[in-house]
């Protein structure tokens, strides 16, 4: 997916249900699809841009990989997505990057959401090393065309072991990893995003993405600066990312989106 220098795309999350390998999975993938299918194509009819697929449901992660059986399943749905025909991104939780691209490969995405690219960090799993030298060398001999979409300073993570660089300096160690876009947070799960941390990652020359705490409010001001919006929780009925995606909540945070007359470019 290339993202536009003059207009800020809109990236619903599909949040899958448990699945095989993980203490929540339900022993069928009958029902994992259809709540996939179901999410995606509201987000789509609502006017979503692209759709990102994420193994929340999975929880609590492992640390850095997920098992065989998850990347199978996890394969399934990101093809089902796909096939809506809008462009489509895997994260597979915790840190699981590698097998995050195998899938994306395998099912047709444009693009994988990366943690620990550039810096290690300890996250909610434990020390996660940084892994742009692997992956950008998996992509290379797998020939992808899959970009990388690396996080800088993720949330849910403690930074102390890079207390000595600021966000915008973390942002060009991304960039100079060779990280095609990077994305912004706040410090969890729909937590605010910080106007002045998208402009200070955007110093690193690349798109840069808000990926948390983005509601209808605060979208215009946010997609002034930012190349991309990605948004779940606040999609989800009641504001519970446990929950379906409310379709009158894509449309509205659509409109908001549109709204907003862009400044300097990205």
């Amino acid at each position: 997916m290339r993202l536009a220098p003059d207009r800020c795309a809109l990236i619903g999350m599909v949040h899958l249900l448990p699945l095989p390998g993980s203490p929540g999975w339900g022993g069928s993938m009958g029902p994992v699809l259809e709540a996939a299918r179901r999410d995606a194509r509201a987000l789509v009819d609502g006017g979503c841009d692209a759709l990102l697929v994420e193994n929340m449901g999975d929880l609590p992660f492992l640390r850095g990989r997920v098992e065989p059986e998850t990347v199978a399943a996890a394969a399934l749905c990101v093809s089902a997505v796909a096939d809506l025909g809008r462009p489509v991104g895997v994260q597979l939780l915790a840190a699981a990057n590698r097998e995050a691209l195998g899938v994306a490969v395998a099912a047709g995405a444009s693009f994988v959401r990366v943690e620990a690219f550039a810096y290690a960090h300890v996250a909610d799993e434990g020390w996660l090393d940084a892994c742009a030298g692997d992956l950008l060398r998996a992509r290379r001999a797998l020939r992808a065309d899959v970009q990388v979409w690396a996080d800088v300073k993720k949330k849910h993570a403690a930074h102390a072991v890079t207390a000595d660089l600021d966000l915008a300096e973390a942002a060009r160690g991304a960039a100079f990893c060779g990280a095609d876009a990077l994305i912004v947070t706040g410090a969890r799960t729909g937590a605010v995003t910080a106007l002045a941390d998208v402009e200070a990652a955007r110093e690193a020359g690349l798109p840069v993405l808000v990926g948390s705490g983005v509601t209808a409010e605060d979208a215009p001001a946010l997609a002034r600066v930012a190349s991309g919006l990605i948004v779940g929780t606040w999609l989800k009925e009641a504001g519970d990312w446990r929950r379906p995606v409310d379709p009158g909540k894509v449309r509205a945070l659509r409109q908001a989106v549109d709204a907003a007359s862009r400044g300097a470019s990205p």
